[in-house]
């Protein structure tokens, strides 16, 4: 079991765009894959069990947490976790890829604690809160509360971006791909001098 990959984390708060700058590099750069999260909330439109989430149950998923099954996890909203296992991980590794994560923010945080040099953590940040609150509020998929709550929660994670190794403006998101995968390329396989 290789014990020396590398791990590409994103985070943002919700809404900033890190999920279509990890999907732009899924599709161009072939030695990434994709860590699957684990969560207990259900299964949002098309959403696959094993493909976009592991959906597992409340009560498996704190039995996995006491088992220490789990890089990372924890309560995003009440009652609904999100976390990553750490045979999510080791298949990735296992198959010579590096790991590339859509992450909140604190999980984020802690995979590159615990990683460290293994892992690139990119903070994507919006153009402003407005901008994010436009876009949240956009998509309708949330209860004005649940809005609400987002916004506190994105208010909140913005404070955190100087805390990452790299803050991948997203103002325009063809340029941020762009960006992205200079990042991501130079972090995988770093020029030779």
């Amino acid at each position: 079991m290789s014990q020396n990959g590398k791990l590409i984390i994103f985070s943002a708060p919700s809404g900033a765009g890190k999920t279509t700058i990890v999907q732009h590099l899924l599709g161009k750069m072939a030695q990434l894959e994709f860590s699957i999260s684990a969560t207990t909330r259900p299964p949002r439109g098309e959403e696959v069990d094993g493909k976009d989430y592991y959906f597992i149950s409340l009560p498996e998923f704190t039995h996995r947490i006491a088992k220490k099954q789990f890089v990372e996890f924890e309560e995003v909203y009440t009652g609904t976790f999100y976390g990553t296992l750490r045979t999510e991980i080791e298949r990735i590794w296992a198959k010579g890829k590096t790991v590339i994560f859509d992450i909140d923010v604190e999980g984020g945080m802690h995979l590159k604690r615990k990683y460290g040099e293994q892992a690139l953590a990119i903070f994507v940040q919006p153009p402003s809160l407005e901008v994010l609150i436009e876009r949240l509020t956009g998509r309708g998929t949330d209860s004005a509360e649940k809005l609400q709550e987002r916004f506190a929660k994105a208010e909140k994670e913005l404070n955190y971006a100087p805390q990452f190794d790299v803050i991948l403006k997203n103002y325009d998101l063809e340029t941020a791909c762009n960006e992205a995968e200079e990042l991501v390329t130079s972090f995988i396989s770093p020029p030779t001098p």
